[in-house]
């Protein structure tokens, strides 16, 4: 299925039955608190799957869209179950695991240096504001620690 740039998959709220994989493009997971402020979730890039992992019978808590025009598949989450890839399955765990890890404890150039390790092919491919609200950090700290970064190199 073929998505546009912009294109709303889910909303939170709605009863969502589906989980997307991305053959091409890249999507995004979030929320927005009570003061109207996104809180990114998650990022899947080619080779990624994203979905709101609540119950089938509950509402939504995530919003899902398209930051690129993306090429995806669309399962449902019934189904999905029946196929799951222990390996997929594992290392979005311990992708998951990390960031609370990191979230908890770690400064914001560590969370950035994760970010990268992470994600690595999509860090020119997002705004600094999205990598901040990802990160949990304000869009200044990304510029000093992207400074910092490159007088390092």
């Amino acid at each position: 299925m073929k998505v546009i740039k912009g294109q709303m998959l889910q909303r939170a709220g709605e009863l969502n039955t589906k989980v997307f994989g991305v053959e091409t493009g890249l999507l995004r997971s979030y929320t927005i608190d009570e003061k109207g402020k996104e809180h990114i979730f998650a990022f899947a890039s080619e080779g990624w799957t994203i979905a709101d992992l609540c119950e089938v019978t509950d509402p939504s808590e995530l919003f899902i869209d398209a930051l690129e025009d993306s090429t995806i598949t669309v399962i449902d989450k019934e189904e999905r179950k029946k196929q799951v890839n222990i390996n997929t399955m594992v290392k979005r765990i311990f992708v998951l695991q990390k960031r609370v890890i990191m979230l908890m404890s770690a400064s914001a150039l560590e969370r950035y240096k994760h970010f990268l390790k992470t994600y690595p092919n999509i860090v020119q491919r997002v705004s600094q504001k999205m990598i901040a609200s990802y990160l949990g950090v304000t869009p200044e700290a990304i510029s000093r620690v992207r400074k910092e970064l490159s007088k390092a190199e």
